[in-house]
């Protein structure tokens, strides 16, 4: 007899417990709601797109360069500079496209970091003795309760000032939030039926994790991880609103907003631009964590 797959031993039955079907039917809400993009997905993916093309497109072009002061003190949008120029003769444009790579190098780095160590270290919590995982357990909660921004903030202080170090930061304080996530998800994985039979068959651990516990996971964790890349972004603009981030000639939003504050009156462009292209966006990688929650929750599709 061969070994139930976690897909075929996961699917989930109507209400009257006398059907089978997945939704896969015509008719049925789930394909029905399987048919629909979900608007708040699109939408996110709209926004962020344009982020990501203003980004790709600064990698090979911008108007001007970063550290070109020729453009006059504060001058105001028009030609040549389409969006004016910052206080010390800068082309806001180009500040603002090299903002866009900063952000997304920023939110893209230290997800990556939290994802690889926080999966790793939620893993060895759910498979850990008792003792282990109540030490490993207390040591997350530990570092959940210190604020994300105030470790980060050490961290870098402790290092030189650059994206590279602010990035480090906000990975590592993010990594105790997706262990804790993780591991709660892996605890309900191993508590099922069908892991029981898995191993009582002879499945190895490794096999287990890679063939029951990991797909099973993935949905809630890619959801999660899409919220933390906006907290990441927000938190690499607040330290470079420190001057803790990118240092000069490097054009972080964060940092243009600290630099426009003092003209924020007489020239509101330089304040107004970066926090409109940081409020995008972080909105539409909500939106996508909302759509994509929508999407892989099998729950959320049954009820709509």
């Amino acid at each position: 007899m061969s070994e139930p797959t976690a897909v075929e031993l996961t699917k989930t039955t109507r209400d009257t417990g006398t059907s089978t079907s997945t939704g896969n039917e015509p008719g049925t809400a789930s394909g029905a709601s399987r048919g629909r993009r979900s608007p708040a997905l699109v939408a996110g993916c709209v926004l962020v797109g344009l982020i990501v093309a203003v980004a790709l497109v600064s990698l090979f072009w911008v108007p001007y360069a970063p550290d070109d002061t020729s453009g006059g003190r504060l001058t105001p949008p028009g030609l040549p500079h389409l969006l004016g120029t910052d206080k010390l003769g800068r082309d806001l444009l180009t500040q603002l496209m090299t903002g866009a790579r900063i952000a997304l190098e920023a939110g893209l780095g230290a997800i990556a970091i939290g994802a690889v160590l926080g999966v790793c270290a939620g893993l060895a919590a759910g498979f850990a003795t008792r003792w282990l995982d109540d030490t490993l357990s207390t040591l997350l909660d530990v570092l959940i309760a210190f604020p994300t921004l105030l470790l980060a903030m050490l961290m870098v202080a402790a290092r030189s000032a650059s994206l590279g170090t602010a990035v480090l930061a906000i990975g590592f304080a993010m990594t105790a939030v997706v262990a804790r996530l993780t591991r709660i998800l892996v605890k309900r994985v191993l508590a099922l039926d069908y892991i029981t039979a898995a191993r009582t068959s002879g499945t190895s651990w490794p096999r287990v994790i890679t063939g029951h516990v990991l797909p099973n996971i993935w949905p809630t964790l890619v959801v999660n991880l899409a919220q933390q890349f906006g907290l990441a972004v927000m938190a690499e603009a607040s330290l470079s609103f420190l001057g803790l981030g990118a240092p000069p000639p490097n054009a972080s939003w964060g940092r243009m907003l600290h630099e426009a504050q003092a003209t924020v009156f007489t020239a509101p462009t330089g304040v107004i631009a970066p926090g409109v292209l940081l409020v995008m966006l972080v909105v539409g990688v909500n939106l996508i964590a909302d759509g994509l929650r929508d999407t892989l929750d099998p729950t959320r599709r049954r009820t709509r």
